[in-house]
């Protein structure tokens, strides 16, 4: 079911105000649902503006590689937190989570429905659901940072299927922030790193309409291969080198898109290696954004590869506003 009442209201929300949320993997066409969604809302008396929760688009000027919407778009229909953080900036959850839910709080006495876009799951998940962050242990920290250097990311990847074989499908395992962090949680917490990244507690919001967007990988991944190429065409490889002039945080520098350039650009790979990288690792991070999202009971989904999915997008998040429940 995707319209949920939860056992609490979140501090600040206007009471009965709905919260739309559409995800899915990278290459759906989130963008383009929403911006239709927002769009066909308004000729019903209902103003929408879009909340992204992509963990890259936060960053400035990583525009391309993260398919970020275009400047006309967004004056087309309002969107809140891209562009917040430097990307020298190391990211963090917990930030945008208060970020979010502040300006989805701010929006509803608005009288204004958020709908909250993207394909990050735990930034999803953490604004959706009651969803609290262990502490942070400096020592825990610093020892398993230091097994990093030392002892390389296959090494600390090897503790953490070993000890909890279910992590791939929740986890990047080719960042090493993630990796450092979910061996610390599992310390601190003593439960899997799967668990405590999979927690859905009860629902943050009064009222939450929850669609996801998939297709065939035969589609999708024909798609991403397409995509790419494009972000090659409009300039990434320039993106990336202007970028590093200024600045990169390690979680910048990590991105899909973002690493593979550097390789490229340090001499590493070829450019025609670098852009097949990029590819295989968009293919493969997709899956494990749809095993992430595959996991949540709530979602509606909805097949992206059929000429008919504006129209039903529109018409599930309109009917079940109109008809809550």
């Amino acid at each position: 079911m995707a319209t949920q009442q939860p056992a609490r209201q979140a501090a600040g929300q206007a009471a009965g105000s709905p919260l739309w949320a559409l995800v899915g993997p990278t290459g759906t066409g989130k963008t383009a649902t929403a911006l239709a969604v927002a769009k066909a809302a308004s000729t019903r008396g209902l103003r929408v503006e879009v909340v992204s929760a992509d963990a890259m688009q936060l960053y400035r000027g990583m525009d391309i590689g993260t398919a970020k919407a275009s400047a006309t778009e967004r004056v087309e229909v309002p969107h809140h937190l891209l562009d917040v953080w430097e990307p020298t900036v190391e990211a963090s959850v917990e930030d945008y989570q208060r970020r979010a839910r502040s300006t989805i709080d701010e929006m509803s006495q608005r009288g204004v429905i958020p709908l909250l876009v993207g394909g990050s799951g735990l930034y999803v998940s953490s604004v959706l659901y009651d969803f609290r962050f262990p502490g942070h242990e400096p020592d825990i920290r610093q020892r398993l940072e230091a097994e990093l250097e030392q002892e390389g990311l296959a090494a600390l990847v090897a503790q953490l299927r070993q000890k909890d074989p279910e992590v791939a499908g929740v986890l990047d395992l080719q960042n090493p922030r993630r990796v450092v962090r979910a061996l610390e949680v599992m310390e601190l917490t003593g439960e899997p790193p799967s668990v405590s990244l999979e927690a859905r507690g009860q629902w943050w919001y009064d009222s939450c309409t929850l669609v996801g967007l998939a297709g065939p990988w035969e589609w999708l991944d024909a798609r991403l291969d397409e995509r790419v190429g494009q972000m090659w065409q409009r300039g990434l490889v320039e993106e990336v080198r202007t970028l590093r002039e200024g600045g990169l945080g390690k979680t910048a520098a990590q991105a899909i898109g973002y690493r593979e350039v550097i390789d490229y650009l340090d001499g590493e790979l070829l450019e025609d290696e670098a852009r097949e990288q990029v590819a295989q690792h968009t293919r493969r991070y997709a899956r494990k954004q749809m095993s992430w999202f595959r996991r949540d009971g709530n979602v509606h989904w909805l097949n992206a590869s059929t000429p008919e999915l504006t129209e039903q997008a529109v018409e599930y998040f309109l009917q079940t506003h109109e008809s809550p429940g």
